[in-house]
């Protein structure tokens, strides 16, 4: 059997799990959400599954883990003031550039 052939499987498995994941509930729930909890939770899981995906490949983003810690630092420094996520990430590169410089001359 071919590589190309093994594939198909599991393309047509992941194909099936993703779209009942997503049919599943606009099957059952036919009318609108009115808890204050559901609602909430709803509300936040998105912001939750982001940030715990990105926020641990932050400090191994670059060479040294110093580096990626004060890029991180300046990042939430900065996304506090309310600042564009343009601004915060384009801070956040530049510190860790900087950073990477300042250890290669320490």
């Amino acid at each position: 059997m071919s590589v190309r052939a093994e594939f198909i499987p599991y393309l047509i498995v992941m194909a099936v799990v993703t779209y009942l994941i997503r049919m599943i509930p606009l099957a059952l729930i036919r009318k609108k959400i009115k808890n204050k909890f559901i609602l909430s939770f709803l509300y936040y899981v998105p912001y939750a599954v982001l940030s715990a995906m990105v926020f641990p490949a932050m400090f191994f983003a670059s060479g040294n883990i110093i580096s990626a810690a004060v890029g991180v630092v300046v990042a939430i420094a900065v996304a506090f003031r309310s600042n564009s996520l343009v601004l915060v990430a384009g801070c956040s590169c530049l510190s860790v550039l900087l950073a990477e410089l300042i250890l290669r001359f320490l």
